[in-house]
């Protein structure tokens, strides 16, 4: 391999990573620990497993960069478009009575 190959190969893998910083790896999961309802564990394996893919809801939906999602109970009743875009009881399970699915005490 040449030295600019290297260098380009180097680069590449640097702008990959400085990227994907923030996000949920694949497998891997994130604690949004505000709630007062309990914490909420976003399990990326858990939503692989059913299907759906990083691209499904990012960006669309949801921005790269971990802290930038800000949900709020009244999202959960006007079915705004986050976690509700699925879980509104036609896609995947409805979030309105099934608190304890997604909010942990824990």
């Amino acid at each position: 391999m040449t030295k600019a190959m290297r260098a380009l190969a180097a680069l590449i893998v640097a702008a990959f990573l400085s990227g994907s910083a923030h996000a949920v790896p694949p497998g891997m999961s994130v604690e949004f620990t505000k709630s007062p309802m309990g914490k909420v564990v976003f399990d990326g394996k858990l939503h692989a497993d059913k299907g759906q893919t990083c691209d499904k809801c990012h960006t669309a939906i949801f921005q790269m960069k971990k802290g930038t999602a800000q949900i709020k109970m009244a999202d959960h009743m006007a079915g705004k478009d986050n976690c509700f875009a699925c879980h509104n009881g036609t896609v995947s399970f409805k979030s309105d009575g099934n608190c304890a699915r997604c909010h942990s005490n824990k």
